[in-house]
């Protein structure tokens, strides 16, 4: 009888020790290698695969995520605490005296966040986690905050174009890092950085048009009652 991961349930603990060093290795590989399988295959991406890819059993696999559903929410933890964690950087070089400037380092965020593949993950976030989670809320408040400040401090600088807003660059971030359907991953990270680019010089000021409709917000990515 063959035995994949999807399969394997092994027994479960009363207690959750505290990972050891190389277990907490094997977790990160793990959720890294759903991550890139979840944007290459979607949601149904075969968790065997999955344990393949990060080099490990499937019964490691399971021993840290019993289901698919605490799996994605890992993925999305990850992926917004690293992205975060770029936008904090990017914060301290915006403020730092011998920094090129608060806009340099915005546009320093956006290209180091496609390596995050957050366009790819976009449609798996939205439909496979709960938005009312507290964790993730708590994340996504600090993120919003970060990204809000960083985008203010080019403003007031002079550097970035009044008339967009906070979610005018995700949107533009999600819908450039997202490989086209029926398309090459190699072809989509060929070219990505440079169609960034482009948007982002878009963005800087002077603006050279009056931009169409209003500029969106991070309000507009608020859960819906």
């Amino acid at each position: 009888m063959t035995t994949t991961a999807e399969s394997v349930r092994p027994a479960g603990s009363a207690r959750t020790p505290k990972l050891r060093a190389d277990a907490s290795r094997n977790r990160e590989r793990i959720v890294l290698a759903a991550r890139d399988a979840f944007v290459e295959h979607g949601a149904d991406a075969p968790l065997d695969e999955i344990a393949k890819r990060a080099g490990v059993g499937n019964a490691t696999l399971y021993r840290n995520f019993p289901d698919r559903v605490a799996l994605i929410h890992e993925v999305a933890v990850l992926v917004k605490n690293r992205v975060l964690a770029l936008a904090e950087t990017a914060t301290a070089e915006a403020d730092a005296p011998d920094g090129d400037g608060p806009f340099n380092a915005l546009q320093r965020f956006v290209h180091a966040s496609v390596g995050e593949k957050v366009g790819g993950l976009c449609t798996l976030f939205s439909t496979h986690v709960d938005p009312y989670d507290p964790e993730l809320t708590e994340i996504r408040e600090r993120l919003q905050a970060a990204v809000g400040g960083l985008m203010e401090r080019a403003r007031a600088a002079g550097e970035l174009r009044p008339d967009v807003e906070n979610g005018d660059l995700f949107i533009a971030m999600s819908q450039l890092t997202r490989p086209l359907p029926n398309t090459a991953c190699r072809l989509h990270d060929e070219f990505v950085h440079r169609h960034l680019q482009i948007f982002l010089d878009g963005l800087h000021a002077p603006a050279r048009s009056a931009l169409p409709g209003r500029a969106a917000t991070f309000e507009d990515f608020q859960p819906q009652n």
